[in-house]
C-alpha cells in the first residue's frame, strides 16, 4: 500500500482505491493540450525541401519513409517504443490555418525577398493528409535498425511530418525505456515518477508521465498528466510543511488531522531516526482514530542503512505494513546497489534521472526515404542512404518487422521488403556484420509487428488503446525474451537481421552507388 488518491490502475501493484474509469477521462492529445494544430512544428528545411518539391513537380511523387533508430538507449538490450498516439493526433489535425500561412508569407531569404511563393502557400493551404501509415503499437519492444513508422504517400506530406514525428516518438521511447529500466531494477516494487519539476518544460514533464507510465512504473506525481492520462497520482508533503510547524511532531500531527487517509511521512529534515520514531508516535494515534499510518519517506542519506533501521523501528512499534518509500536521484543503477546492500525500500520514488533520461538525453531516431514511385510508374525505386559509417546506411523498400517464436520465448526479428515472396526457410543478415547469419525454419511462428493505422489518410481505428493497455503491452512482452537482453550491464544481442534477398538488394544498390559493377 501506498498513498494518494488514484484514477484507474490496472497494475497488480495497486490496492483498491476509488477508481475512475478510463474512458471517462479526456485524453490528452498535443492539439488539445496546445488548442492548435501543430503543422509549424517542424524545421525550416522541411518546409523549403516542401517548396522544393512542389516547384519541381515531385510534391505528388509517391514515397516511403521509416522512423528507426541505431543504437539502444542506456547501452541497453531492448526499446520500448512510445508516442504513436500523440503522432495520431498531428496527423489527425495535420492542416496548414490561415494564419500559418499568413506567418509564412512574412519569411524572408537572403535576398531580402520572401522565401514561399504565393501559389505554393496555397497549395499547403489546400492539402489534406492522404497518406498510409503503418506502425508498431505503443509498448512494443523494439529493436535497431526496425522501422516503428512507415509512411507511404505524397512526397511532400511525407516529409512535412518527419520532424514532428521525431521529436514525439524519440523522447517519449527514450523515457519509456528508462522507466522499464527502473522497473525491472525494482523487482516487482512500485516505481512512482516524481520528475515533473526537474523536467524540460511542460511538455516534457507531460510527455514524460506518460512514457513513464507506459514503461511500467505504477503513478506519477503529476496531477495534469494524471487527468489527461488517467494515469494513477501518489504524493504526500514536503519537507517544507514541517519546517513550517515549531517542531517535527507538531507537523506530523497537523497532517495527521488534515490527510488521516494519506499519512506518509517524510522523517528526514532535521534527523531520520527520531523522524521515523515521531511518525510511530502519530500512527498509534491514527490507528486509535480508526486510520493507519501508510508509511515513512526517506530522501537523503545512506537510504540503505536508513531503510533497515526504519524497518526494525516500524516493525517492533507493530507497523510490518508501513511502507518505507525512497527517493533522492535514484535509477536503475543505484537500486540495484540499494538492494544488493539489503535495503529494505519498498516504494520507490524516481524523478529527474527518469523524466529527463539523465544519463541520455537523447535516443537518437532517425527517419529515412527507402523507395520512390512517380506518377504513371508501377514499380517502386529503392533509395538508400550511403556513409562513411555503416551504421548509418539505411534500408531500402517496403519494410516490414517480422518477430519468431519457439515455444513462448521470441528467439529472432527479420527486417524484409513486403515485395518478396518468402517461402521456405529464410536467413537473415546482421546489417553491421554479413558474417553473422541465422536461418530460421520454415514453419516458425511468427508474427508482423506494423499494423496499419492510416490508408490513404483514413484511420483505421475508432480509438488507439490506451496507456494502460500500452503499459500492459511492454509488461508482456519483456516476458517473452531472453533475460539477457534485460541486463544493464553488456546485455545479450538480441538476434534482428536483414532478409538475405533485401540484404544483397541493399549491398548491389551500395555498390552501384559508389561506381562499382555488381
Amino acid at each position: 500500500m501506498w498513498w494518494g488518491h488514484a484514477s484507474k490502475c490496472r497494475c497488480s501493484t495497486c490496492v483498491p482505491l476509488h477508481h475512475i474509469q478510463a474512458e471517462e477521462i479526456p485524453m490528452s492529445t498535443p492539439s488539445k493540450l496546445y488548442g492548435t494544430n501543430l503543422a509549424l512544428l517542424t524545421d525550416l528545411y522541411q518546409l523549403t525541401m516542401a517548396s522544393g518539391y512542389w516547384k519541381s513537380g515531385e510534391a505528388e511523387t509517391e514515397a516511403i519513409f521509416n522512423l528507426f533508430f541505431r543504437k539502444h538507449p542506456f547501452k541497453g538490450g531492448y526499446t520500448i517504443a512510445c508516442g504513436l498516439s500523440h503522432v495520431v493526433d498531428m496527423m489527425e489535425n495535420f492542416r496548414f490555418e490561415d494564419e500559418d500561412l499568413e506567418y509564412l508569407a512574412t519569411l524572408e531569404g537572403n535576398n531580402g525577398e520572401r522565401l514561399f511563393e504565393e501559389a505554393f502557400l496555397a497549395y499547403l493551404g489546400e492539402m489534406k493528409f492522404e497518406c498510409d501509415v503503418d506502425a508498431v503499437p505503443e509498448g512494443t519492444v523494439v529493436f535497431p535498425h526496425e522501422p516503428l513508422l512507415r509512411l507511404r504517400g505524397p512526397l511532400i506530406q511525407c516529409q512535412l511530418l518527419e520532424t514532428a514525428m521525431l521529436s514525439v516518438m524519440n523522447f517519449q521511447t527514450l523515457i519509456a525505456t528508462k522507466a522499464s529500466r527502473v522497473v525491472l531494477a525494482a523487482q516487482g516494487e512500485p516505481i512512482l515518477e516524481f520528475g515533473l519539476r526537474r523536467a524540460q518544460g511542460v511538455d516534457g514533464g507531460v510527455s514524460a508521465s506518460r512514457a513513464a507510465y507506459v514503461g511500467g512504473v505504477a503513478a506519477t506525481s503529476n496531477v495534469l498528466a494524471g487527468k489527461l492520462f488517467g494515469i494513477p497520482v501518489k504524493g504526500t508533503h514536503a519537507h517544507s510543511w514541517v519546517m513550517c510547524f515549531d517542531s517535527e511532531m507538531e507537523a506530523f500531527e497537523k497532517y495527521a488531522e488534515a490527510m488521516p487517509n494519506n499519512c506518509v511521512f517524510l522523517v528526514d529534515t532535521y534527523d531520520t531516526i527520531e523522524g521515523v520514531k515521531k511518525a510511530i508516535e502519530v500512527g498509534h494515534k491514527l490507528r486509535e482514530q480508526g486510520h493507519e499510518m501508510v508509511g515513512v519517506r526517506l530522501d537523503s542519506g545512506d537510504l540503505a542503512y536508513l531503510s533497515i533501521k526504519a524497518r526494525e523501528l516500524l516493525d517492533e512499534a507493530g507497523f510490518p505494513d508501513a511502507a518505507i518509500v525512497a527517493s533522492n536521484n535514484l535509477d536503475e543503477h543505484v537500486i540495484t546497489s540499494l538492494k544488493q546492500q539489503g535495503a529494505r525500500i519498498s516504494v520507490w520514488g524516481v524523478g529527474t534521472k527518469l523524466a529527463t533520461a539523465y544519463d541520455q538525453p537523447a535516443l537518437g531516431g532517425v527517419y529515412k526515404l527507402s523507395a520512390i514511385r512517380r506518377k504513371g510508374e508501377e514499380t517502386w525505386q529503392d533509395r538508400v542512404k550511403l556513409s562513411e559509417q555503416a551504421i548509418k546506411v539505411s534500408n531500402p523498400g517496403i519494410l516490414q518487422v517480422r518477430r519468431f517464436t519457439r515455444g513462448k520465448t521470441h528467439v529472432a526479428d527479420m527486417i524484409f521488403d513486403e515485395r518478396d515472396a518468402l517461402a521456405g526457410d529464410v536467413t537473415i543478415v546482421d546489417p553491421m556484420d554479413m558474417t553473422r547469419r541465422l536461418r530460421i525454419e520454415e514453419g516458425t511462428v511468427s508474427t508482423d509487428l506494423l499494423e496499419p493505422i492510416y490508408r490513404a489518410g483514413v484511420l483505421q481505428h475508432d480509438e488507439l488503446p490506451d496507456v494502460h493497455a500500452a503499459r500492459a503491452r511492454a509488461q508482456e512482452q519483456l516476458q517473452h525474451f531472453h533475460q539477457g537482453i534485460k541486463r544493464f550491464v553488456h546485455p545479450h544481442q538480441y538476434p534482428v537481421g536483414l532478409e538475405k534477398t533485401l540484404f544483397d538488394r541493399k549491398t548491389r544498390l551500395i555498390l552501384e552507388a559508389r561506381g562499382f559493377e555488381h
